[in-house]
């Protein structure tokens, strides 16, 4: 929930208990690079300045209430769905939408996904609420162009191309191919599209318990919202290709956070041992590429010299909106790792994945469900519901969110439960499609509209 330069739109922080025991460590996410360090060498007073600045942001103490979504689509023309929207056009649409009811803001991803980024909320209801008004709004700009969204985790027809020229995704682009996961980053960046939940940090003593829920929650949600079947026109053989692709990207970037017991020290540990990506030019108007890995930690304590200079207070902001994490701490909890899905699916999604982790007796039942396959990140984004133990999880999860979430949403978390029964998930209509109708119709079967419009 936050604007590309950095500056965060959230309030005030959130609560938990302090019941649930943190997962010690996160296996099969992916290969690529060793996970950041957990622990930093003693340093220079910048680096120490450096540290205290990201602990003390990571998570700010407050109650447990408000929600912030925000959703990503891929864009269009159903009258030619295998070619992507032209840049002109793209920013044409995107700039004839006006202020929107729900007041969330409109931005466009490296592939021309579109992203709905809603404000927060008092709750899960009312946030679900607002995105729904402000993506009918939206879909009725889009269909005035002759465009539409597609909601699926992973564009299941067209390849890895950049439309948006800005200069963040063109560095971006140069240094995920420096440190050898070119496509893996190229993909990534245009052809994937997920649901964020946005929730409050909690009470401070709270804290370990519940970004330690979070991500042993990952694997259960991944398998229940997987929406992403396909790729490039063809099946996968994973019921979540999105997630099978930030498996394969830089686990210094975009690896989940090791257990510190202490999640605000961890995150500073992680974000100081990152490896630097960009750095950004005069007024912002440029972004050079850090073809390496040099850690921030190194640029801090002079160890490297990028851009022919130290860096600011304002580098360190930035180098954290580049860190992708599947659980990033903003001093809110940003949940990364949702496949995008058209409804009734994604407010299910919202209103499950934000019960598990507020109410707590939900939260209690979540986590001794999910325990048994923490980690299996891997085994979700591959299976899904098939892994038998997965399935068991998600359904007892689903059981524990279904008693308490809100009477408004029940309905979908209804729809989304028989479905998980069934060993089904949002994915499989993407599959159906395409048989019959060739891999266009996969990702027109994405298309959906905003409820109440169907």
């Amino acid at each position: 929930m936050n604007s590309e330069d950095g500056q965060p739109r959230w309030a005030a922080p959130a609560p938990t208990r302090g019941r649930h025991r943190p997962v010690r460590t996160w296996r099969g996410w992916g290969p690529v690079a060793p996970s950041p360090r957990t622990t930093l060498p003693r340093a220079p007073a910048a680096l120490d300045e450096a540290i205290d600045h990201v602990t003390r942001a990571a998570l700010r103490p407050g109650p447990v209430g408000a929600v912030g979504l925000e959703l990503e689509g891929h864009l269009v023309d159903p009258a030619a769905p295998a070619q992507r929207v032209p840049w002109g056009r793209v920013r044409a649409v995107v700039g004839s939408v006006g202020a929107l009811p729900g007041g969330s803001r409109v931005t466009v991803e490296p592939g021309g996904q579109v992203e709905l980024s809603g404000p927060p909320l008092p709750g899960v209801a009312a946030a679900v609420a607002a995105l729904r008004a402000d993506r009918a709004v939206l879909a009725d700009a889009l269909s005035d162009a002759g465009l539409a969204l597609a909601m699926a985790g992973a564009d299941p027809l067209r390849p890895p191309e950049r439309v948006n020229p800005a200069p963040r995704y063109a560095a971006m682009a140069e240094h995920f191919a420096a440190v050898g996961c070119a496509a893996a980053g190229l993909a990534m960046m245009t052809t994937t599209a997920s649901l964020q939940v946005n929730l409050e940090a909690g009470p401070a003593a709270g804290w370990p318990d519940r970004v330690a829920l979070a991500h042993q929650l990952g694997p259960v949600l991944v398998a229940i919202s997987g929406c992403s079947p396909m790729l490039e026109g063809r099946s996968t053989g994973w019921r979540s290709s999105r997630q099978r692709i930030w498996g394969e990207l830089d686990q210094a970037r975009c690896g989940p956070l090791l257990d510190s017991g202490d999640p605000a020290a961890g995150w500073a540990a992680y974000a100081l041992s990152a490896p630097v990506m960009l750095v950004r030019g005069p007024a912002h108007a440029t972004a050079e590429p850090v073809r390496g890995r040099t850690s921030f930690a190194d640029w801090v304590t002079g160890g490297a010299q990028l851009g022919g200079r130290r860096p600011r207070l304002a580098d360190l902001d930035y180098h954290l909106t580049t860190l992708f994490p599947p659980v990033r701490l903003r001093g809110w909890l940003e949940i990364r790792y949702l496949d995008a899905a058209p409804e009734p699916w994604w407010p299910a999604l919202a209103a499950v994945t934000t019960t598990l982790l507020d109410d707590p007796l939900a939260a209690d039942r979540a986590a001794a469900a999910s325990a048994p396959v923490a980690g299996a990140w891997d085994r979700a984004a591959r299976f899904g519901l098939a892994d038998s133990a997965l399935r068991r999880a998600a359904r007892s999860c689903l059981a524990a969110a279904l008693d308490a979430v809100p009477a408004v949403l029940r309905p979908a978390v209804t729809a989304l439960t028989e479905l998980v029964d069934r060993g089904a998930s949002p994915g499989d209509a993407l599959l159906s499609a395409a048989p019959p109708g060739g891999p266009a119709a996969a990702l027109l079967a994405a298309i959906d509209l905003p409820e109440g419009d169907r």
